[in-house]
């Protein structure tokens, strides 16, 4: 009861906010779930289409329900962990549930800065897929009602239950975070304990990780979105030397991204929003974006106008010249000279992509942080 009446609470205070048009929201952090209560219920959609609840664990000796999510690079450091000791366990009769709590309205692009991937439905379908997970990976990001009940405060948040459903252990995985450094070595002494019937010696331990994304704190997405869209956007001229400076990457000691379009050439177009969210998703980070038109001197305020309009505030650049052959030459001998055109260039002028054509964006992301310049972990 205390717990339904707490959920209700926090909803409550969440749709007054929003109808009155409160800035300052007044909310407060979920309780996290005391040792010794009754987990409450759930009723989530997994990644594979099904609808899951405690009681789908029925035959499970212990549940363990683990808060993480796609983006954090916390729980990205952990994942392997969390994968190995669901394999571990299975045949001692432990279920391991993986729920993502977070909202995607309160979740930004520069908190992606060590991912290549959000926390929506589909994007944890994808994560699931290409790492294998060996347990549920259950969706809570709309409603919250699940995470409102436990109270995790950092993903990853690990909460373990006995055959009663009584929680027993609340905390962390282990208090290695970089990868190769732990095993999971707190979470599997509380199960081992409750296995055993054996009281656990630190039922509850503190978390490090990335804050849960509630949906009421959405101000500071809506206020860095809106910085955003009032940085200048700029277009400089460029020659052939200053082209091959950039592509060179000498002094940088960023990773760049370079992309070659023009107003008139529509897959450049449409791909372009996908760069400007690659570039405020790792522009905090050693990366940066810097675009060249093609476009003829005469269509520079065209060019400038549409660079307004996709609150483009990387570095742009328009070639000086309407001889496009010798930009070519300059960005690079092996591009034939169909637009777009693409290189991710790391410092020193190693070229570890180029396209001629779109990008995928998705895979482009996956590059970004999967390069030794940028990487998933702090």
């Amino acid at each position: 009861m205390k717990i339904i009446l707490r959920t209700s609470f926090i909803f409550l205070l969440i749709f007054i906010s929003t109808t009155s048009g409160i800035s300052q929201v007044t909310h407060t952090e979920p309780k996290t779930l005391e040792i010794g209560s009754k987990a409450p219920d759930f009723n989530l959609l997994g990644v594979d289409g099904k609808m899951y609840s405690l009681n789908s664990f029925e035959k499970s000796s212990v549940v363990v329900v683990i808060f993480s999510c796609n983006h954090c690079p916390t729980a990205q450091a952990y994942e392997d962990r969390i994968i190995s000791i669901a394999k571990d366990y299975k045949p001692k009769g432990v279920a391991i549930v993986v729920i993502s709590p977070n909202s995607k309205k309160a979740l930004n692009y520069s908190e992606l800065g060590y991912s290549d991937m959000g926390d929506s439905y589909e994007e944890m379908k994808v994560r699931a897929a290409e790492k294998g997970y060996p347990f549920p990976y259950l969706y809570d990001g709309d409603e919250q009602k699940c995470a409102l009940d436990y109270g995790p405060v950092a993903t990853p948040h690990c909460f373990v239950l006995d055959r009663n459903r009584i929680l027993r252990y609340a905390g962390r995985v282990d208090g290695s975070e970089k990868p190769g450094t732990g095993n999971g070595e707190d979470l599997r002494n509380a199960v081992d304990a409750v296995l055993a019937g054996n009281p656990i010696k630190n039922p509850v331990t503190k978390v490090f990780g990335c804050s849960i994304k509630w949906a009421w704190k959405d101000e500071y997405t809506q206020r860095l979105y809106k910085q955003w869209s009032e940085l200048p956007v700029t277009l400089e001229q460029i020659d052939v030397q200053g082209i091959k400076e950039l592509v060179s990457n000498t002094s940088s000691g960023r990773l760049r991204l370079i992309n070659i379009w023009a107003t008139w050439c529509g897959p450049c177009i449409t791909e372009f929003p996908d760069l400007v969210i690659i570039d405020r998703m790792y522009r905090g980070r050693q990366f940066e974006l810097i675009t060249i038109s093609a476009d003829k001197q005469e269509r520079k305020n065209e060019v400038l106008n549409f660079l307004k309009t996709q609150q483009a505030s990387n570095r742009n650049y328009i070639f000086n010249k309407d001889d496009v052959y010798e930009m070519i030459e300059a960005v690079d001998p092996e591009w034939k000279g169909a637009l777009p055109y693409t290189l991710l260039i790391e410092p020193g002028g190693k070229i570890v992509y180029r396209k001629q054509d779109t990008i995928d964006p998705f895979g482009m992301k996956k590059l970004i942080v999967g390069n030794k310049y940028i990487g998933r972990y702090y």
